[in-house]
């Protein structure tokens, strides 16, 4: 058996800058099993499956080369990016799509002549970090020396699990060589969350955070180069424990690995009813035919 898969690049429009995501647009002919060895084939750190819905517009399943995600920012972008260039969506409206997060509305646009895909992500929650914050350090080849004295390590979700790690500089992000394989141990109270570092110094000057990701050694990745899921947690960490009113936030990601992205985020609500919506562009790359 064949499988078609469009590389497209999220969070960018420049080719080989981004986050690069598998787009298989038949993906009800494959069964789970399946999937999964597609994403495993096509090595990137998501690959996603577009499958017709019966409670929503359309649905998407989300794999790493090594397991199922419950949702996938920049596969989301790609996705819908790929769908809405091959004409089978619109610019200008809103779709449903079934996540394992849960059915989340998404709306195509045009800006600066380039289609955007604005998602609105599941609620965020967030849990505290109880492990050793020295061996978090050692786990992410920095010391403790290079947290931020006066923010929080937590847990964040607005889909899927990922440690919120703030920084004191923009260095401590650029020395930063992870060992994936110490995180189960390190992060006790969820060992399958992925590590999400980030930092107020920036290297664009119009960008307000700087993020990097660290993946689940269960993914079969070392490093998500812009990450969609993340920065909406990064915003939903702003408004809960910065409280600087700030309400958008353009996040800069994947300059340490030249893969240069930006994800723009809007907060809505209040701290009890807060809405995270994630925008971003795409570009298309290439297909691959993998043989399964």
């Amino acid at each position: 058996m064949k499988a078609e898969v469009l590389k497209y690049e999220a969070f960018t429009e420049n080719p080989g800058k981004g986050n690069p995501a598998g787009v298989v647009l038949h993906g009800d002919a494959y069964t789970e099993e399946e999937m999964q060895r597609i994403a495993e084939l096509a090595g990137y750190s998501e690959t996603s499956f577009i499958r017709n819905s019966e409670a929503a517009d359309l649905e998407l399943r989300y794999f790493t080369p090594g397991h199922e995600m419950d949702l996938c920012g920049h596969a989301t972008v790609a996705s819908l990016y790929a769908l809405c260039e091959k004409g089978r969506l619109e610019i200008g409206k809103t779709y449903s799509i079934q996540t394992k997060a849960g059915i989340l509305p998404a709306n195509i646009s045009e800006k600066e002549r380039r289609i955007h895909i604005t998602l609105e992500q599941a609620a965020p929650k967030f849990k505290p970090f109880t492990g050793d914050r020295e061996k978090l350090a050692d786990a992410l080849g920095i010391t403790a020396e290079d947290f931020h004295d006066d923010l929080p390590i937590v847990f964040g979700s607005t889909g899927i699990w990922t440690a919120i790690v703030p920084l004191k500089s923009l260095e401590a992000s650029k020395k930063m060589v992870p060992n994936n394989k110490q995180f189960p141990e390190v992060l006790v109270d969820l060992p399958k969350a992925s590590v999400h570092p980030f930092t107020f110094e920036t290297i664009h000057s119009d960008s307000d955070l700087h993020g990097r990701h660290f993946s689940s050694p269960y993914s079969g990745t070392i490093e998500d180069p812009v990450t969609g899921t993340a920065s909406g947690v990064m915003g939903a960490y702003m408004q809960q424990y910065v409280r600087s009113g700030q309400r958008t936030f353009i996040i800069e990601q994947g300059q340490e690995i030249g893969k240069d992205g930006r994800v723009e985020i809007e907060i809505n609500g209040d701290n009890d009813h807060i809405k995270v919506n994630m925008t971003g562009t795409a570009v298309y790359s290439e297909t691959r035919i993998l043989e399964i």
